[in-house]
């Protein structure tokens, strides 16, 4: 009977040990590393290089941005509440200029122009409010996700719905400005403003939050340490702390006003207005192309395109196994691992990889590292969503940096 005994726990052990679940193997690989240093968002060459500094211990002074994205809670307590609001709000503005916002701002001014350029300055001032406003709300919801539902940043972006509507948004807004239509939103004017302007207005506010929507997917590393201040003051119980994501997302809205004002001094639409109007047409569809390619690409399960950025020495993996053994192998060979939280619907991350990581000196800083770079595309699967809450990632591109344990 001792012996029927015996043999049932150590079957059971057996059977317990082969079933070991992948993200127990993982998690069992990272317990022989140290984390060194974390990043995100896109950083140029130079921005890289600091990083890499500090990750290797030789970094210099911070400067006054860079002291916040490390240590945003540090920087709150020595600095204080309206200094801190006062540089998310310049943070804000500065992401008009990532590679999500940039290449968007021909569509805006086209789309908040069209309504202003016959118009006064008020009219174009009041356009581009509503556009600004339909970015802070959005961008601060999309922040309040985070903090309050665990949510990553821009995971909204893995949606295929998500990016072939985006599409079907912008073949509309095409057509529209080739004349083949007009955009009526009069259902909306009594809720939403007069009988004369309501609808350009809704419909402004409208673009503003897809635009916010769409600049989710950049995630800069301002972004990621409000994120982080908001939600460690809020576990704190400053529930003012919820509302720095909105200050981020108002100074993004901040230029928009004054570019409808400026708009609205355009000269008026005349032959040459009509062909500028049709080549901000021919760009919106040139978006509602990329939007619905992205989306018809992650509705075929594992057929993501592949990132090389970092040479050839990188390595891609997208399964637990994969991860583990790359692990393991890098703690067997005592060496430092570089990993790369990445997605095809993130901009900054393929900015990354097309400028920054093909810098030569770059490549050859990383060369010292395990690189693996682990494909995030679908955040919200395991084993992605898995490893992603293990280092609490909250938007991509992340850099984490693990040393062997001595």
């Amino acid at each position: 009977m001792k012996k029927l005994i015996l043999f049932s726990v150590l079957f059971t052990l057996a059977l317990a040990s082969a079933a070991q679940s992948p993200e127990t193997n993982w998690a069992a690989a990272l317990e022989k590393f140290d984390v060194t240093c974390t990043g995100s968002g896109y950083m140029d060459a130079p921005t890289f290089s600091e990083f890499m500094d500090r990750a290797e211990g030789r970094g210099g002074e911070q400067q006054v941005s860079q002291g916040f994205t490390d240590n945003p809670l540090g920087f709150f307590e020595q600095w204080g509440f309206w200094r801190t609001l006062l540089l998310i709000l310049i943070g804000g503005l500065a992401l008009n200029l990532t590679p999500c916002v940039l290449p968007m701002i021909p569509v805006n001014l086209a789309i908040i122009g069209a309504g202003a350029q016959s118009k006064s300055r008020k009219k174009g001032f009041a356009l581009g409010s509503a556009y600004g406003l339909g970015i802070t709300v959005v961008y601060g919801v999309l922040g309040l996700s985070v903090v309050l539902g665990g949510a990553q940043f821009g995971a909204l972006n893995a949606s295929p719905w998500f990016n072939l509507s985006i599409a079907a948004v912008f073949v509309v807004l095409a057509l529209a400005m080739f004349d083949l239509f007009h955009i009526d939103f009069s259902r909306f004017q009594q809720r939403f403003g007069s009988r004369q302007g309501g609808n350009s207005y809704f419909a402004a506010f409208s673009i503003g939050g897809i635009s916010a929507l769409l600049a989710g997917a950049c995630v800069a590393p301002v972004v990621i340490a409000v994120l982080l201040l908001a939600g460690s003051l809020y576990a704190q119980g400053v529930a003012a702390g919820l509302v720095l994501p909105f200050v981020l997302g108002l100074g993004m809205a901040l230029p928009w006003p004054f570019a409808g004002a400026g708009l609205s001094f355009l000269p008026k639409p005349g032959g040459w207005m009509e062909w500028v109007k049709r080549g901000f047409g021919l760009l919106i569809l040139l978006f509602a192309v990329y939007y619905g390619l992205l989306g018809a690409r992650l509705m075929k399960t594992g057929t993501t395109a592949r990132s090389d950025g970092e040479g050839e020495h990188a390595v891609f993996c997208d399964t637990a196994e994969g991860f583990s053994a790359l692990l393991n192998e890098a703690a067997a060979e005592k060496q430092s691992v570089f990993i790369d939280f990445w997605a095809e619907w993130c901009k900054n991350c393929l900015a990354m990889d097309s400028i920054t990581f093909k810098n030569p000196d770059i490549q050859k800083r990383m060369e010292r590292y395990r690189v693996i770079k682990f494909d995030a595309t679908r955040s919200g699967e395991s084993p992605a969503s898995e490893i992603l809450d293990h280092f609490s990632v909250v938007g991509l591109p992340t850099y984490i940096i693990l040393t062997p344990k001595r």
